[in-house]
Parts: structure tokens; C-alpha cells; sequence
């Protein structure tokens, strides 16, 4: 995700805001919102194609071997993305093993599936840590009478994950031309 020039400058004041509390003015805390909002659609956006793209890799998978090119194509992006290989991809990988991208991934993928193994057994002995998000939003200043942020902009609803038929829809046929004017007798 990147940042613009003005983004930057809302997350540089919600920063020093954060740092050093002061009154924020309006402006201030609407900013914030604004920025936290773009974060957020940003983040379920991002999801939503992650989302995309595995229900894409379930299907090549499903249809292995004659899909191994697209298989691995797509495996590889799901990895770059931050997916964690299950028992289904070391199974299809396995199979695949004859074919060289396929039994370098296998490794890759081996490697990835037992450090998300060590991760999830770590993680359920460390103490869990409340997101700081909330800190955030609630800026000195920046409350409303109910003591919670005041939001300009309604909320809006999450969109759920676009299906093949939405993303492409089918081609459209031209209009057809108006028809002639009529002409009506008189009398």
C-alpha cells in the first residue's frame, strides 16, 4: 500500500497527535477518519482479491494435471500474497514432482507450512496484544459529546467477493437504431 503527499501529512499529524497530546482541531480528527477509512476499504479490498485468487487456485487444483502451467503460475502469486500452503498444495506438488517448478515449490512450500506450524504453536503461548487502532481514533479533541469520534461519513456496507460473472461481464449488443419518425394523417 502506498501513501500520497496528503495522506502522509494526516499520518504525520495523527502521529505527532499521538506522541504529543494537544486538542486536535475538526479538520484534524475528520482527516484522521478519512485516512483510517481508505486504510480499512484498502485492507477488505485486499482480501477480497486474496479471496479472488484462492478460490482461482482451488479450481486449477482441482482440475490437475492438465492445469499444471496455470496451477504453478497461480500458486506462486498465492504465495507472494501471503498464503500459507495446506495439505491440498503438498499433495498436488507431490504429484507434480516430476516437473521442476513444481518440485522447487514443493520445498518452498514444505518450508512455509512447518514455520506456520512453529508460528501458530508460538502464538498460543504468547499473551495476546489489543490492537493499538483504537488508540488512534480516539484523539485528544477529537471526541464527540457521547465520548466517541465523530464520523462525517455514514459507514459503508463491505461488498462481498465478486463472482467471474461480475468481474467480465458478457458483451453487450449494439443499440439498436431509433425507428423512422411516423407520420400521421390529418382529418
Amino acid at each position: 500500500m502506498a501513501f500520497g503527499a496528503e495522506e502522509l501529512r494526516v499520518l504525520r499529524r495523527a502521529l505527532a497527535l499521538a506522541l504529543h497530546p494537544s486538542p486536535a482541531s475538526d479538520n484534524d480528527v475528520r482527516d484522521c477518519l478519512r485516512l483510517a477509512e481508505s486504510v480499512d476499504e484498502a485492507t477488505r479490498e485486499s482480501a477480497r482479491m486474496r479471496a479472488f485468487l484462492l478460490a482461482d487456485l482451488d479450481r486449477y487444483r482441482a482440475a490437475l494435471p492438465g492445469t499444471v502451467t496455470g496451477y504453478l503460475s497461480l500458486l506462486q502469486d498465492a504465495l507472494a500474497a501471503g498464503h500459507q500452503p495446506g495439505a491440498d498444495d503438498l499433495a498436488a506438488l507431490r504429484a507434480l514432482r516430476g516437473n521442476a517448478t513444481a518440485a522447487a515449490l514443493l520445498d518452498r512450500c514444505r518450508s512455509l507450512a512447518e514455520q506456520g506450524v512453529r508460528d501458530r504453536l508460538e502464538s498460543r503461548h504468547r499473551p495476546r496484544v489489543p490492537s493499538s487502532r483504537t488508540a488512534l481514533l480516539a484523539l485528544p479533541g477529537g471526541l464527540s459529546a457521547t465520548g466517541r469520534p465523530a464520523d462525517p461519513r455514514p459507514a459503508t456496507p463491505e461488498r462481498p467477493v465478486p463472482t467471474p460473472a461480475e468481474v467480465f461481464p458478457p458483451k453487450r449488443r449494439p443499440a439498436q437504431p431509433p425507428a423512422p419518425p411516423q407520420r400521421l394523417a390529418a382529418g
